[in-house]
């Protein structure tokens, strides 16, 4: 009965000597409009991806600024490319393109073998 470890709670603090920023140097090198988000939700509210699967938009953004490659990638595969996220985001961020660029630079960095 001293077994209590599942109370502990699991640690939420980031990690700067793993942080892996390279896919974020990237984005923002080619869509500086991602520095302005808010995450208020409104893309994660219209996306249609987001209505028949478990994808979330402002989760990548939080991985993204994270360095979680793993989760980027796996989040990433979910969405459709259909636009909605752009149209609603109250600062004009090219949401869009933002994902389509974290899916061009994960695809770079593994053929590369550097993920």
């Amino acid at each position: 009965m001293n077994n209590l470890d599942f109370l502990k709670p699991k640690s939420r603090q980031i990690d700067f000597d793993k942080f892996d920023n390279r896919i974020l140097d990237y984005v923002l090198e080619r869509e500086e409009s991602f520095l302005t988000c808010m995450s208020c939700g409104g893309c994660t509210a219209t996306c249609s991806a987001g209505n028949l699967t478990s994808f979330n938009i402002r989760k990548i953004g939080l991985s993204l600024r994270r360095g979680n490659v793993k989760d980027l990638s796996e989040e990433i595969e979910k969405c459709m490319f259909c636009g909605k996220c752009t149209l609603v985001c109250p600062r004009d961020i090219n949401i869009r393109n933002v994902v389509l660029l974290i899916k061009k630079r994960i695809a770079q960095l593994k053929s590369d073998n550097a993920l």
